[in-house]
This record gives structure tokens, sequence and C-alpha cells, in this order.
């Protein structure tokens, strides 16, 4: 039987919407509070977000204390809208059938979730920033994913931010951008069919 590849994939960008800059641009319409304070606002703290050394509940007590017009349960709501499917995760089940899936993404287990649970079956492994305390481009959480692969030979990692590929191919992985368009869907399985068995 021949031995599956491995196909890796960003969450946001490649299977559902960056959230950011519409929930920023929307929050700061909606608080009345200056884009350009929330952007720095957001470059102060991403790491720690991300990364999970603050809290879900620290973000957004940070927040509304930094912005006392942003009222919470709105901010949150906002941004949760701004987080939706993008029609490669609905191919996630076909590519299963020839790779084993893995996930990696910089973001928040929590407000992700809703979207994963669909394909988790799907899924050999899932690899989140906040709950493993790195973020790509670092090294060492291309090496917790590596952890998880049976076939380290044959790899195929998507992503949408080319900045995220040195890593990845240091460890002789192949990359695919993922374009706006979704055009890179089509992609997949002949690049897959491609690869080494």
């Amino acid at each position: 039987m021949a031995i599956k590849k491995e196909l890796i994939l960003d969450f946001a960008g490649v299977l559902a919407t960056n959230f950011s800059p519409f929930f920023w641009q929307e929050l700061s319409e909606e608080s009345k509070t200056s884009y350009e304070m929330l952007v720095q606002f957001k470059k102060e703290i991403r790491e720690e977000l991300w990364t999970g050394k603050v809290s879900e509940g620290e973000f957004w007590a940070q927040l509304c204390k930094q912005f006392p017009a942003i009222k919470r349960d709105k901010a949150k709501a906002i941004l949760i809208s701004n987080i939706k499917p993008l029609p490669a995760i609905r191919e996630v089940a076909t590519w299963s059938e020839y790779a084993n899936i893995h996930i990696v993404s910089n973001h928040r287990i929590e407000w992700i979730q809703p979207i994963i649970k669909p394909i988790e079956s799907y899924v050999r492994s899932i690899t989140i920033s906040s709950q493993v305390g790195y973020c790509k481009p670092e090294s060492e959480i291309f090496t917790l994913v590596k952890m998880q692969l049976s076939n380290e030979c044959n790899v195929l990692f998507v992503d949408d931010q080319e900045k995220n590929f040195k890593e990845a191919k240091e460890l002789g992985w192949n990359t695919l951008l993922a374009d706006e368009n979704g055009n890179w869907i089509e992609r997949i399985i002949p690049l897959i069919s491609q690869l080494q068995t």
C-alpha cells in the first residue's frame, strides 16, 4: 500500500478569512475609536496574543481598558463575524484521500474552533500558535508540525504569506502560495500526485 503524502495547510487566508484588517476597521467605526491607535495596539499585543502569553480574556480586557468606548461583547461578535470559511475548506475531505492533512496557524483556537470542528475527522494534526507558544515563521512551530508527519519526504505546505516558507523549505517541504482568488485549490491534487512515493 502506498504511503500517503503530507499536506500542511495554514488556516487564515487558506481555509478561512483573515479577520485583520476588517475587524479593526469595523471596530473603529463601531466604537468611534481611532483606527491608527487600534492598529498600534494590535502590533503591541500581537506576539503575546498569538503565542498564548496573554489569554483571550486578557486580550479583551486590555483592549477595553485602553479604549473604554469599546464594548467587549460587541467587539467579540465583530471579530467572529469576520472569520468565515473559504472555499478550500470544502475540499479537505477529498484531499484527505490523497494525503495526511495537517493544520498550522498563528491564531487563537477559541476563535477558529467552530470552523475547524466540521473537518476535524479528516485532519491528522492541528498546531495552533496560542496553544503551542510559537508563531510562524519561528522554526519551533515547524518542528512541532514535523513531529506529526508520517512521510517527511513528501510534504506540501500551503500558506498565504511567502515569509512563512523559509523554514519550510529548509525542512525540504514543497510550498504553494495561496492566492486571494483561490486558484491554488485546483493545483493541490496534481501537486500531491507529483510528489515522490
